[in-house]
């Protein structure tokens, strides 16, 4: 068993061939951006010159399509995980997707990520602590808006719309 973890834990070397194989299995299962197929192929040590050719094969061969993926990564995002759009993109861009991608991306999901926004800040005002003040409660839940990548704007309007819910409800 320790020699296993071993032979994992050091960098593997791969032809650029053997690199596409990889590529294709790889993306065959999953979607992948450019930018996480030339961080592979660097870490298994393929020349530069050979990860452009691979990549543009991929790219070619539609194994690769990062608009594809950049939707993807935008609707899973907002539907699962409740991200907003700050968020979003900053992941994205660390994936190494283009900007005007990752805009048309966000662009057709639209504004529909305020309404999960909203769902999220009454689940997290409904965890507060019985006899909390208002304005601890209503700090909490603007950092934790925040935190999810939404703009301070969107985030203070919906803990407002929360806020008041939550009074109306009393």
């Amino acid at each position: 068993m320790y020699d296993k973890k071993m032979k994992q834990a050091g960098p593997q070397s791969r032809t650029p061939e053997q690199a596409l194989a990889a590529l294709m299995r790889l993306c065959a299962r999953a979607e992948k951006s450019s930018g996480d197929a030339l961080r592979l192929m660097a870490r298994w040590g393929v020349p530069e010159e050979a990860r452009r050719t691979v990549l543009e094969r991929l790219v070619r061969e539609k194994f690769i399509d990062d608009g594809r993926y950049a939707g993807a990564f935008v609707r899973e995002k907002t539907r699962l995980g409740g991200w907003g759009a700050y968020k979003i993109r900053s992941a994205l861009v660390a994936k190494g997707v283009d900007r005007t991608v990752i805009e048309t991306a966000l662009a057709e999901y639209g504004d529909s990520g305020t309404e999960r926004l909203g769902q999220l800040l009454a689940r997290r005002r409904r965890q507060s602590k019985p006899g909390e003040e208002p304005c601890k409660t209503k700090a909490r839940l603007v950092r934790y808006g925040i935190s999810l990548g939404y703009d301070y704007g969107t985030v203070l309007e919906e803990v407002e719309k929360t806020m008041n819910d939550e009074e109306d409800d009393r």
